[in-house]
């Protein structure tokens, strides 16, 4: 993490305050505004599992066309598991992809949490901190004219109106994964489970192909109503992988494998030990 983000993370848990359902604010925006788009213009943008699920979605495109095109990849040497960013466009006001000048965010109703999140955000507290996560208001986002606007929320009202609900249950089953104690003892993933977490997470249709098109259904007892959901919708397949990284990577009793699959594997052990 660079200084000025660790800088405004200590600010923000210092000093801004603790926002509950029934607080209010004031935030309106819309295309006649004098800032219109500018809040889409080279920002950092963390995208969920979720979030390329419906963009690529939106967009009618493949996981890995998406990924290809619209995110970035950033890589450090003490980077526990896989993350993705938006990338924007390669110019001088390095503007989102999917903003258009007049109309705004061609991709609202499939926008990301983050973008559906603005104005609030959504901070946790350091490990091992007795406070849990909290929402605040991003007051000194100056430059946004629509805080100065006299739409009053509830902060309950915005997270009802802009849907991110959905998108909180969907962060809660990504926590389950990375905030899993091997990851707070500060353990990181080789470069075979990297390759593995990040396909089951943001290369969803690749993880279709690693479920359906391979003997993995033939090894892993997985319920038939399942796996027919899993067939036709992407977030019960989202929510199977889940449950596969938690047994593939952190050693969960989240899947059961079939007797004569584990016996195969035990043989193959013991043939590998004798040699």
């Amino acid at each position: 993490m660079d200084n000025a983000l660790q800088n405004f993370k200590e600010t923000i848990l210092k000093e801004y305050p603790r926002m509950g359902m029934d607080d209010t604010f004031k935030f309106k925006c819309y295309s006649d505004i004098s800032c219109f788009n500018q809040c889409c213009r080279d920002i950092n943008i963390f995208l969920t599992p979720y979030d390329v699920l419906n963009l690529k979605r939106k967009l009618d495109i493949s996981s890995t066309e998406f990924l290809e095109k619209y995110a970035l990849m950033p890589i450090d040497k003490n980077q526990q598991y896989p993350i993705v960013m938006l990338r924007m466009q390669d110019t001088d006001e390095k503007q989102c992809h999917f903003v258009k000048e007049k109309t705004g965010c061609s991709v609202y109703e499939n926008r990301p949490w983050a973008c559906r999140m603005y104005p609030i955000g959504l901070a946790s507290p350091p490990e091992g901190s007795s406070e849990s996560e909290f929402y605040f208001l991003m007051h000194e986002e100056k430059e946004c004219k629509g805080l100065q606007e006299d739409k009053s929320w509830t902060l309950k009202e915005w997270i009802d109106n802009e849907g991110i609900e959905r998108y909180n249950e969907f962060g809660e089953l990504y926590k389950s994964v990375i905030q899993h104690s091997f990851f707070l003892e500060g353990n990181q993933l080789n470069t075979q489970q990297m390759d593995m977490f990040h396909m089951v997470c943001y290369d969803l249709d690749r993880f279709r192909g690693f479920v359906f098109d391979s003997t993995f259904l033939e090894r892993f007892e997985v319920d038939e109503t399942r796996v027919n959901k899993m067939r036709e919708e992407d977030e019960a397949l989202l929510e199977f992988g889940y449950d596969w990284l938690r047994f593939s990577l952190l050693k969960e009793p989240t899947m059961k494998m079939r007797e004569e699959a584990k016996a195969a594997v035990q043989a193959k052990a013991k043939g590998d030990n004798k040699q």
